[in-house]
């Protein structure tokens, strides 16, 4: 039973940490570089990536870490270190907070720049762009944040667990 705690304390950092790397990314490079953008070109470009990134590996990530840190939870709830089970609870809990941002804020957010249409025929691109950027980049901020912390959380649950093993 170990074991299956352990890899899914392991998985579930993991998924996490690849999540968080991916806000993160945007928050630090993606949107910095695109702020050096023309508005038609920013609106153009994030439409893009918002039409790219709903692939199977990122849907599998993105929805695969709520169960995957559920896994964690459950598995890990009865261990003879209770501060495993709160740590994983917590990492599970910002987990989820993330994955309401996202599904809250960032997604109807991309939904309503989808909507803009073709940036090309956009009759005032600023506008589109002004009602988008500020609050898309505040959220993906705050995700980022959140998931980080998830991902500490689960690094926390892992060390607790490696002290109970010894």
């Amino acid at each position: 039973m170990r074991s299956i705690r352990t890899i899914s304390l392991v998985t579930a950092a993991i998924v996490t940490g690849l999540m968080a790397g991916l806000f993160a990314g945007f928050a630090y490079a993606v949107m910095p570089g695109l702020k050096r953008s023309g508005d038609a070109a920013f609106i153009e470009v994030m439409q893009n990536i918002n039409a790219a990134i709903l692939n199977p590996l990122f849907m599998t990530l993105f929805m695969g870490g709520l169960a995957v840190g559920l896994a964690a939870v459950v598995t890990n709830w009865r261990t003879g270190d209770p501060a495993v089970r709160y740590w994983t609870l917590a990492a599970f809990a910002c987990y989820v907070v993330m994955f309401a941002i996202t599904a809250g804020a960032n997604v109807p957010l991309n939904d309503q720049l989808a909507a803009a249409g073709d940036p090309a025929t956009i009759a005032d691109p600023a506008a589109v762009r002004e009602k988008f950027e500020g609050p898309w980049v505040a959220w993906n901020i705050a995700r980022a944040l959140v998931n980080t912390a998830a991902l500490g959380c689960f690094a926390a649950a892992l060390l607790r667990a490696g002290r109970a093993t010894r």
